[in-house]
Parts: structure tokens; sequence; C-alpha cells
């Protein structure tokens, strides 16, 4: 009977061994429990392109589509070097020495963009304000020497002339058609640190920062900083929707307020440059302010909305049609007026020549007066 367990033992340890050996080497041979035989199998789920209805998240075509038309900028201008007041005396001078005023060379840098294959280049006015030499880098490596066309410091926009072949060109893209939450793409040159790209959003739009005088920018924050002035704002699709031109900011970098003049203006001011040399805008007359609550209740006004015309210049389109201080602009053509800077604007969008029709609140009562439009008078130097 010993003998029997002896060998029983025997069997059963190398049986065990068999099955240990075999279910290490070759687990998917042998059926059994779980716990016992490793015979689970680990399966992974495979990444796949995406398919009928799954849109790629990247905008890498919008941006490969845009960078080749986005440009970088780089100007100088001559200023005086500060010096002491005596200095400017010729009396001073001639007792005590000293030299004329002498003047150094400031480098600034900004972006641009092509928008035309005859080399039309569409940038900020504050970019190449005073320059004396502008000279155009584009990404494929070609430089050039660029010529102003014409400037619109009013929008702070200006056209500059490439004579090179073969450029390459941004489509204008439908800035009216832009929604808040819209994703957009800044592109430039930002710290010349060389053409960069960056995404973000359409944060606001008809934005008035009171930057230039006729403004309706849009507000994004997609990252832009000093160098990006001039530089495109382009859709998800790679179309031109603003010039980008300044940024909110109380440490000088990017804090994610950033503002671009509309695709739709800046199509307007390079029409007008490269066809009149200049841009010329509509004018009445008058002068506008913001209508505030303080003010509607002092004017025993029931409403807040419209412009206040403080001033009405005499001999003016607005004076002979009979407008008056005091009156609020409640529209123009049909085109609501929320304050100073959208009257400005629609006034300056009207065709000189053309009837305006004014939709006024005067007291209580709201009138409807036609109103011929004029070309807006050149400053006075």
């Amino acid at each position: 009977m010993r003998r029997f367990w002896q060998i029983f033992s025997q069997a059963v340890t190398i049986s065990l061994a068999v099955l240990f050996v075999v279910n290490t080497l070759r687990p998917d041979l042998l059926p059994g429990t779980a716990g016992f035989l490793r015979t689970d199998v680990v399966t992974v789920r495979e990444a796949t392109l995406p398919g009928p209805g799954i849109k790629n998240a990247s905008f890498a075509d919008a941006a490969q589509r845009a960078m080749p038309a986005v440009v970088n900028i780089f100007t100088a201008k001559e200023v005086k070097r500060q010096r002491h007041p005596y200095m400017d005396d010729p009396v001073f001078r001639y007792f005590f020495g000293g030299e004329e005023a002498q003047t150094q060379r400031v480098p600034n840098l900004g972006s641009g963009v092509i928008v035309s294959t005859k080399g039309y280049v569409i940038t900020n006015n504050h970019v190449i304000d005073g320059a004396t030499e502008i000279d155009v880098a584009l990404p494929d490596g070609r430089k050039a020497r660029a010529q102003i066309v014409g400037k619109d410091p009013d929008t702070d926009l200006a056209v500059l002339k490439l004579d090179l072949p073969n450029l390459p060109t941004i489509a204008f893209g439908n800035s009216g058609a832009l929604r808040v939450g819209d994703v957009v793409l800044a592109i430039g040159n930002p710290f010349a640190v060389g053409q960069t790209v960056t995404a973000g959003i359409v944060s606001a739009l008809g934005r008035h920062p009171r930057l230039n005088v006729y403004e309706d920018l849009i507000q994004t924050d997609a990252a832009i900083n000093p160098g990006n002035s001039g530089g495109a704002l382009v859709d998800a699709a790679g179309n031109l929707v603003g010039i980008n031109t300044a940024i909110f900011t109380q440490s000088g970098g990017n804090q994610g307020i950033g503002f671009a003049i509309p695709a739709a203006t800046a199509r307007d001011v390079l029409q007008q440059i490269v066809e009149k040399g200049s841009v010329t805008r509509g004018w009445v007359g008058i002068g506008v302010q913001d209508l505030t609550p303080e003010l509607a209740r002092s004017l025993s006004l029931g409403t807040v909305r419209g412009a206040l015309v403080t001033d009405v210049i005499g001999g003016a389109p607005a004076d002979k049609a009979g407008l008056q201080p005091g009156d609020v602009l409640l529209s123009v053509n049909d085109q609501a007026i929320d304050g100073q800077a959208t009257a400005l604007r629609i006034i300056s969008t009207l065709k000189p020549g053309d009837p305006a029709t004014l939709k006024l609140q005067r007291g209580k009562n709201e009138i409807a007066l036609k109103v011929p439009v004029a070309p807006r008078p050149k400053p006075r130097s």
C-alpha cells in the first residue's frame, strides 16, 4: 500500500510539472479555468483613418493654403537723436561747440498679405509709417524692396507693391459671415522669430477700442504679438477674414485679446487705393457721441439707442437738410446706429453724390431726413 502511494505521488508531481511547462510556453493550447491556466487574450483597438462624417481636428490644410502669401516686412526710418535742448540754439553751439542734430536709423518689423498676383500687399499703416526703406521677405526665400502704393491712416491700412513674378496669393473670405466661436488662425512674424501660426476663436465682433477713426474690429484669442501686425487672420478653410492690427496687453505680449480689421474693410481700401490712389469716404457734416443712460435721462429721451448729434457744421449737407444738435441718430439707410463708432463707420461707407436717409429722434418724435452725401474733406495739414 505504501508503494502505491509513492507511485501515485510521483505521477501527480510529474503531471503538474508538465502542465506548468506547457501552460507557460503555449497557454493557448490548453483549455482551463481562469486563474489556473493563462488562456485569456489581450486585444487592443487600432487607430483608424477618419471615415465619412468624421472631421479631422487638424487645420494644417488651412495653414498651408494661406502661409505662402503671408510675408515678413522689415522697415527702417531716420529719426533725430535726442540731445540737450541747448544744442538746438546756434548761438550756444557757436560759443560752446557742439554738433548739428544727428539722425539714427530705427528698424521696425511687421507682416503683410499678398492679395494679388500683380504684387499688391496689404499691411498696417503703422508698420510702414515714416519708413524710408521697406523690405519684404517671402516664405519661399525671395526678398524684394517694396514701394508704397497708398495709405489709409483712418483704418490703419496700407497697400504696398512688389515687383516679383509668380507670387502666391490668398483668397478673400466673407468676414461679414463670421460668428463668435468660429475657429480662426493668425499668421505672421511675432518678435521676428519667423513665420508662425496660432489658433483661436472669434471672441467678439464689432469692437471699437478707439484705435482708429473708423473701426469695426474682430476680437480673437489667437495669439498675436509684436510683429504680427499686418498679418493674416484666416478662417478654418484658409481664407482671409481679417488683418491683424493690435493687441490689448499690460505686459507687451499676448494676453488673449487681439484685434483684426475685417477683410471686407481691407478689400474696399485696397480697391480704392489701387484704382484712385486714395480712399474717398462719405460725409454729411455732423459730430456725434455715444448716448449714455445719463444723457438720455437729461434729454428726457425714452431710449438709449442711437448716437447723440452734438454738432452740425454750418453749410454741410446735414445742416442744409435740417439736422440739429440734440437730435438722436437712430439709423442710416435702415442700418441701426448703436453709438459713435457705428455712426462714423456707416456714414463713411456711403457713396458721395448719393442721398442717404437718416432716421432721427427729436424730442419725443421720430423723423426721417434725406441728406445728400458729400466727400469727406481732407484734413488740414
